[in-house]
């Protein structure tokens, strides 16, 4: 039960029909698991090949969209759709190792495109169409891409770039003007004997940029096995997946949380993978009836979204089909777990990692959950709180997360930053990879988040993590959602400011603020309430949805 196995191991693991708890003792599993590092491994062939032979009609995913379409695909359909564009890609003459720019919406190409891209030992870089024509100039530069591949609806975003740099081949889906090559596979193009040479293991399989949190987006490196074969991780213990779930992540295709929840976690354990496409603002109303309807089983979404699901009426909704409920990419607050469990009975599990890596912290199912953690260490990863030293701290000590990575590196954990040596030693501390966050580790080794090392606020001598303040004044009622950072001042060092925006039905005024100060006092440590509040209408976020913090402090000093 603790191993996570690569191909063929991998086909017992994501065909049986298993208890829906992958893990029941967390400690068993974490001592007994040892990472598989099979020589060659491709999801596409080894994974999504394996359930279309053993589940040719099993569903594999299930799309619809706000206008209400809907489209289901089993997993033998998604075997030949991906085939297709693999042999489509290589007969435009993209060759193993040609790096791919694919930006599309959530629509079924999008996952055709990238297994095809994996067959064919093509490496794929996600964007999200949210992205500005500076953003992708920069990418296709940066990363020497060969290829674009997008959607008509999305072609002004290429508006200036085409034909410039080393981009040979630009590919759109629907009507599109020269020079564009219509994406149309499907167009005669035959399956039968299209077979590529087996992939190793340690290929390049694809390009993410970091958010861009607090400088230009670095290219993180990724192969078949840290992510195809990692993500097993994800998939069979976090997400806690079975072939009978229905598991539906809220993520845009252009983020690495796409890869954890709407490919590599589901299709790992043979689940169905539910996609809602959406174009334009969240809705929650909207969300809740999906989840309703598809009877969505195990589901994950970001902490903007989860605030914001919380804020309705959940009783006018039948959730009952969901049984596991995750969030990841920033710390959740604690109100919005408590609001959640009251009306569904479930948890909030969170879950820590990066574009970098799997999850390698989270609060497992096995895992009494605890007010304010993310949990432990993930199977097959060893995770500590470490000092400048790289030495460990000891419990209830402020360090920086890091992960062992000798002497022997996990799998899931990313090649490396791409024509970045810079970054590559910045990151790494003796055995310890740091990840940039910081963090507390208690005596029975629970995780507590603080926050990403630049976000830490210096204030009279203390040092104060945005998220505490964050939480506390979340849990007022006229808080919808809140950033706060540290502002320079010559008598205390920084002073904490907080940036609110307001809930339905509440309006900014001194009263409020002083309010809110008052609130933040009585509900944590009074050295941490905001010194500032500003009132505004949204939060300037990166393309993931994390709060851009270091624009806040650029535009208070």
């Amino acid at each position: 039960m603790g191993a996570c196995h690569a191909f063929p191991s991998i086909e017992g693991a994501i065909m049986s029909s298993a208890s829906p708890r992958n893990m029941t003792d967390y400690e068993a599993v974490y001592r007994s698991f040892r990472w598989e590092r099979p020589e060659h491994f491709n999801f596409a062939t080894d994974v999504i090949d394996v359930q279309a032979s053993g589940r040719p009609e099993a569903l594999a995913l299930l799309w619809s969209d706000e206008g209400g379409q809907a489209r289901r695909f089993t997993f033998a359909e998604l075997r030949r759709h991906s085939l297709q564009a693999a042999r489509f890609l290589t007969d435009l003459g993209l060759r193993r190792g040609d790096r791919v720019f694919v930006l599309m919406p959530r629509i079924p190409e999008w996952w055709f495109i990238v297994l095809g891209c994996m067959r064919a030992g093509i490496v794929f870089m996600p964007g999200t169409p949210m992205l500005t024509a500076k953003d992708i100039r920069y990418r296709l530069a940066a990363a020497e891409a060969r290829a674009v591949i997008t959607e008509a609806s999305c072609l002004e975003r290429f508006e200036g770039l085409v034909g410039t740099g080393q981009v040979k081949h630009w590919i759109a889906l629907g009507e599109v003007p020269s020079p564009w090559i219509r994406y149309a596979p499907e167009e005669g193009t035959a399956t039968d004997g299209v077979s590529f040479e087996p992939t190793r293991a340690d290929e390049p399989m694809l390009l993410y940029f970091t958010s861009g949190t607090t400088g230009m987006p670095k290219m993180v490196l990724h192969t078949h096995a840290s992510y195809g074969l990692g993500h097993t991780v994800t998939g069979r213990y976090w997400l806690d997946l079975t072939p009978e779930d229905r598991h539906l992540t809220l993520s845009d295709t252009g983020w690495a949380k796409c890869a954890w929840g709407k490919l590599f976690g589901p299709w790992s354990q043979g689940a169905c993978n539910v996609v809602y496409d959406y174009r334009g603002r969240f809705d929650a109303p909207r969300i809740l009836k999906m989840l309703e309807t598809q009877r969505v089983t195990t589901f994950c979404a970001p902490p903007t979204a989860w605030r914001a699901l919380v804020l309705q009426d959940l009783s006018k909704y039948d959730l009952s089909a969901i049984r596991h409920a995750v969030s990841a990419g920033e710390p959740l607050n604690p109100e919005v777990i408590d609001s959640w469990k009251a009306a569904t009975g479930l948890h909030i599990r969170e879950g820590y990692g990066q574009t970098e890596t799997v999850v390698v912290v989270g609060m497992f199912p096995a895992l009494e959950p605890r007010v304010g953690s993310m949990g432990k260490p993930s199977p097959g990863f060893t995770v500590s709180v470490i000092d400048e030293q790289g030495q460990e701290v000891g419990p209830g000590q402020e360090g920086d997360i890091a992960v062992r990575v000798a002497p022997e590196r996990p799998v899931g954990l990313f090649q490396g930053y791409l024509q970045d040596d810079a970054a590559n030693e910045a990151c790494r501390r003796g055995d310890w990879y740091v990840t940039g966050d910081r963090a507390v580790k208690d005596a029975d080794g629970y995780f507590y988040f603080v926050g990403r090392a630049d976000d830490v606020i210096k204030t009279s001598g203390y040092r104060v993590g945005p998220f505490e303040v964050e939480s506390a004044l979340i849990e007022h009622a006229a808080v919808a959602e809140s950033a706060v950072i540290g502002v320079p001042d010559e008598r205390i060092g920084q002073r904490i400011k907080a940036y609110v925006v307001l809930a339905p039905g509440y309006t900014g005024s001194p009263a409020l603020a002083t309010e809110l100060q008052e609130h933040v006092k009585r509900t944590t440590a009074a050295y941490k309430y905001p010194r500032e509040i500003e009132f505004v209408t949204e939060l300037p976020k990166t393309v993931s949805g994390k709060i851009r913090r270091a624009e806040l402090r650029g535009s208070a000093r």
